[in-house]
């Protein structure tokens, strides 16, 4: 059976054009916002590369109009599946500009309900994280921090301890401020920029925090940290221990 889609997000930003070609067309800032660890080949038959735990996907690039216009995608699978993101950008007066994201391909299968949900949610949740790091951290770059918790039996008892945890609701809203405490480290306060059924996002000066509903999986941190000689490696020990801790 399977799914043909085209998702949509929209946005107008206090950033410029370079400052969005930076952000969508390079690795680092990529690494900003996105998931995972990502590297650039620029230009119209380069390549995206990815890497996020076991998943290392290569989206080849069949538009590059630098400031401009940004396509690149997959070839179809044996079963159909692909996925392409086509981003442009429109400059506007007194240094904003307008970002688009069209997300589009083939989800194989009778179960792509599920699939497509949680590609939903995360996308919104990643759309909506490049807002954020255009508009507050525009010219940084972050150090991004990939870790998964123990396998979650009960999603209703995960967010509740997540809250708990963060000093939330069990499900927040927009503007809600929370408090986050990492063992040996000052605590810290943010305020939570994005949430839906499946993800929470909150920032603070120098970071951007994800907690995301792993697909068939744990809860997942899929951070961004722009402290100046953040370490990838004893960040992700560190926050594997806070989900262990949490989710136990």
């Amino acid at each position: 059976m399977g799914h043909e889609f085209e998702l949509t997000d929209s946005a107008e930003v206090d950033a410029t054009p370079e400052e969005l070609w930076a952000a969508i067309a390079t690795g680092p800032g990529i690494d900003s916002w996105f998931m995972g660890r990502n590297e650039v080949e620029g230009g119209t038959g380069g390549v995206v590369r990815g890497a996020f735990g076991g998943y290392q996907p290569e989206f080849g690039i069949r538009e590059w109009e630098p400031l401009e216009r940004l396509v690149y995608g997959t070839d179809a699978a044996p079963d159909g599946r692909r996925i392409a993101y086509e981003f442009l950008i429109e400059g506007r007066e007194g240094g904003s500009s307008v970002i688009r994201c069209v997300t589009s391909g083939f989800l194989p299968g009778d179960d792509w309900e599920d699939e497509f949900e949680a590609m939903t949610t995360g996308g919104a949740l990643f759309f909506r994280t490049l807002v954020e790091y255009v508009t507050h951290f525009a010219g940084r770059t972050a150090v991004p921090v990939t870790a998964f918790g123990p396998p979650i039996p009960d999603w209703d008892a995960a967010w509740a301890k997540l809250g708990t945890a963060l000093g939330l609701p069990v499900r927040p809203a927009e503007g809600d401020q929370a408090h986050l405490d990492l063992d040996g480290r000052a605590p810290v306060e943010g305020v939570v920029y994005a949430v839906n059924d499946q993800v929470v996002g909150i920032r603070t000066a120098d970071t951007m925090f994800r907690f995301i509903r792993g697909f068939h999986g744990p809860m997942v941190a899929a951070h961004h940290v722009f402290t100046p000689g953040a370490d990838a490696e004893v960040e992700e020990k560190a926050w594997s221990g806070w989900l262990a801790r949490v989710f136990d």
